[in-house]
């Protein structure tokens, strides 16, 4: 299976107060622990779809990491710019930037799970998650969207794969500058810990 990841970076932070994404998390950009976990899957290469004014910075070694500058904050169009930069791939995952915990082994298990099914995605005691695994036909459908869509409104009535997992990582995102030291205090214990 040819495998891309998709780490959204083009987002206008605004719950933040503006550049959320080079905010210093454990002492790296936060945007970096996002890319770090999206080169853990099993991919080829990663594009990070990110806005003018953010530097994803310069990434050696393989999967080599692609950058791809959008002008728009909307969703739909990252996810949209992001596919077709992709190409022609029987699957990818889709990655939040502000996602700094989300474990290395989960790429591998969502292809493990995926079948023939329009998409996988974990869960973590009933809430969704991510990243998404995308089948060839959900990166096709990618053209429907519009606006601040996301990939939730392509898997609503489709066959998505479910997969509970363990690790809360799959959950933890940054909207506000206080999350930043919260989830710093909760990686210090563990992010499985309350």
């Amino acid at each position: 299976m040819t495998l891309a990841a998709l780490v959204l970076a083009a987002g206008a932070g605004t719950r933040f107060g503006g550049d959320k994404l080079s905010a210093p998390f454990l002492g790296k950009p936060l945007l970096r622990h996002a890319i770090r976990a999206a080169r853990d899957a099993p991919v080829s290469f990663v594009v990070v779809v990110h806005s003018p004014s953010l530097s994803p910075g310069a990434w050696q070694g393989d999967p080599p990491v692609h950058p791809l500058k959008v002008a728009s904050t909307a969703l739909s169009e990252s996810l949209k710019a992001g596919a077709a930069a992709a190409g022609e791939v029987e699957g990818l995952f889709v990655y939040l930037g502000d996602m700094p915990f989300v474990p290395g082994d989960i790429g591998q298990a969502l292809v493990a799970s995926i079948g023939d099914a329009f998409a996988a995605r974990p869960f973590f005691r009933g809430r969704p998650g991510h990243p998404v695994l995308l089948s060839r036909a959900a990166c096709a459908a990618m053209t429907l969207l519009s606006g601040d869509e996301g990939a939730g409104r392509l898997l609503r009535g489709r066959e998505t794969v479910e997969l509970e997992w363990d690790d809360e990582g799959v959950c933890l995102d940054v909207d506000r500058p206080e999350d930043i030291a919260t989830l710093e205090k909760r990686f210090r214990r563990g992010p499985d810990r309350p």
